[in-house]
């Protein structure tokens, strides 16, 4: 309830989306710098909703600069004038969409919570994406659209069993100091692991038919080389994590890790010495995959839908429970964890 008569405070999740490229991370920066993060453009936007006090994003899962986001989260809490009620979470999406004034930036949806939930505390699970691109000898090789999107490698392929063996040896519940960056605001380095997988990825829909290497070898001068190609070499590969929480750059360190192990330079076996090193500083270890190669796929929460996994109907559904409109005294549009206590004391995950 805010302070004046009448008038209430709500709070809401929030799940957006946004290209890192252009930005110094999602956290906002302060002061008279040039750098500008996510939430400075996403507050911007939300103090032209005239909520009573003024609106604080508080972020789930901090990103560093270049890194994007197909789905990160946030909770803001608006207070309307004494008489008015709280926003529909439609209202409010469609409402911030229409303030951004950065057009990487977009909100997906929002849903009324607890006035205790916490958009970082309260998050059950997190997962990571991470691209690469096999085949790219030069810089040019690589579509424009692709560019800032995935990792080149000079490499014409990856030893992808050698690397799904190596992600074996990380899964689980470990220290994993030796892939934790300098700077780590975390308590304890002790994280689990739940997933980690390596996969090929379908064929990048903006690498065009005729983006194909000539196969001339062997023609006679002259003959007719209409056809003679074979399918571009470019290939692309995806390195999927989750957990309920990461260490400082630890999906950066452990992708570049699994990548030596793709091209040869490592072992699965020195992966799980590494691992059980405990040193950051080591010979391979320092090693950090670029940022601009990865995406925050999705923030999950006990009892509300996975926006990236589901569709916002189902989302909304699902929020309000099967055959339910909600517990008394609780938002519509929000069902609370099902079984656990809330998770607390996470600290924020920065890749």
């Amino acid at each position: 309830m805010g302070s004046g008569s009448g008038s209430v405070r709500a709070r809401y999740l929030v799940y957006f989306q946004y290209l890192g490229t252009d930005f110094n991370g999602v956290a906002a920066v302060r002061g008279a710098q040039r750098a500008v993060g996510v939430q400075n453009y996403l507050e911007e936007a939300a103090e032209r909703l005239k909520s009573v006090v003024p609106v604080k994003v508080v972020i789930s899962s901090r990103t560093d600069a270049g890194v994007h986001a197909l789905s990160n989260a946030a909770h803001l809490d608006v207070q309307r004038r004494s008489g008015q009620p709280p926003f529909p979470p439609k209202v409010l999406t469609e409402a911030l969409n229409r303030h951004l004034r950065h057009p990487d930036i977009r909100v997906l949806q929002a849903f009324r919570v607890p006035s205790d939930f916490h958009a970082r505390y309260s998050a059950t699970s997190r997962t990571y994406l991470y691209r690469l691109a096999t085949g790219c000898t030069r810089p040019d090789q690589l579509p424009v659209f692709e560019r800032n999107r995935c990792w080149a490698l000079p490499a014409d392929h990856l030893e992808v069993a050698a690397m799904q063996e190596a992600a074996q040896h990380l899964l689980g519940t470990h220290d994993f100091s030796a892939f934790q960056s300098a700077g780590s605001p975390s308590t304890s380095p002790v994280r689990t692991l739940r997933r980690a997988s390596v996969s090929s990825h379908p064929a990048s829909p903006f690498v065009l038919p005729q983006e194909c290497r000539p196969d001339w070898a062997g023609l006679p001068y002259g003959a007719d080389i209409t056809g003679a190609c074979v399918p571009g070499r470019l290939q692309f590969w995806s390195l999927e994590f989750e957990s309920q929480s990461f260490l400082y750059r630890q999906v950066r360190r452990m992708t570049a890790i699994l990548v030596a192990v793709g091209l040869g330079a490592l072992t699965p076996t020195q992966v799980k010495m590494i691992l059980e090193s405990r040193d950051p500083l080591g010979r391979h270890q320092t090693r950090v995959a670029p940022a601009h190669g990865l995406f925050l796929k999705s923030v999950l929460y006990g009892g509300l839908g996975d926006f990236a996994a589901e569709s916002p109907a189902c989302a909304q559904q699902e929020s309000q429970g099967p055959g339910t409109r909600g517990a008394p005294g609780q938002p519509e549009d929000f069902r609370p964890e099902i079984s656990g206590p809330k998770a607390g004391g996470l600290e924020p995950c920065l890749q």
